[in-house]
């Protein structure tokens, strides 16, 4: 029997996933308007398909040792998914309790859908559920982020791996990161934050555990010396 010890309540609202958790304070960007922004733009932002990694100094303990994938970035704000964060809740809970599948079904689940792993994307909107993956799987409500990934938040996306019918690559997380109006560039500017440009393989990989380390040596970063690194890389 598939066991769930997680807190959320899930529903589904026009075919997008929505799952519904105790109250979280918001920032004041609008994500919707975000996202449509970027899907109606001719070019991406300047921190669009960049990883965003947590300086040593960063107060704000929910971001500790924290990587976070920046999905849309405008002058009206950004919004990104945390992708070094897992959650206590299992794939496989999620597909029942969305009404994807029944108990037993989700026990015969395949070893990769059965082993998704379930991310934490930030702190803000913890009821939106996002499936971020590779373009070899596009449905209507799919946002292009760069020429290879793009954005999903509708549960066609989670049906489609439950058979083996989805993207090459993909990471699922619940909640999501994001700031308002020039917030980001402020973060970034006192050193709060490193950028770089991310990589397929890095995103999607498996080892989230050791992916801050990994990014940096990546980027031929020393944490020792991490502290006195420029906001950019």
């Amino acid at each position: 029997m598939v066991s769930c010890s997680c807190r959320y309540h899930i529903c589904v609202t026009s075919g997008s996933l929505s799952i519904f958790s105790a109250p979280r304070k918001r920032v004041t960007l609008n994500l919707m308007d975000l996202l449509r922004h970027k899907k109606m733009a001719a070019g991406r932002g300047f921190l669009d398909d960049q990883f965003l990694i947590a300086m040593p100094g960063m107060k704000d303990g929910r971001f500790t040792r924290s990587v976070i994938y920046i999905c849309a970035h405008s002058d009206e704000g950004a919004m990104g998914l945390i992708i070094n964060q897992t959650q206590q809740m299992l794939f496989p809970d999620l597909l029942v309790q969305l009404g994807i599948m029944n108990e037993q079904e989700a026990i015969r689940l395949p070893a990769h859908a059965r082993d998704f792993v379930v991310r934490n994307g930030g702190p803000v909107d913890r009821s939106r559920g996002f499936v971020l993956h590779s373009g070899d799987y596009r449905v209507e409500s799919s946002l292009n982020v760069s020429d290879d990934i793009c954005l999903t938040a509708t549960v066609d996306i989670l049906r489609a791996i439950s058979t083996g019918r989805g993207p090459r690559h993909a990471l699922m997380a619940l909640g999501y990161s994001g700031w308002g109006a020039g917030q980001l560039e402020s973060e970034i500017a006192e050193n709060g934050w490193l950028t770089c440009p991310a990589t397929t393989e890095l995103l999607f990989d498996a080892d989230i555990e050791r992916k801050y380390d990994r990014i940096l040596a990546s980027i031929g970063i020393d944490l020792a010396h991490l502290s006195a690194a420029a906001g950019h890389a």
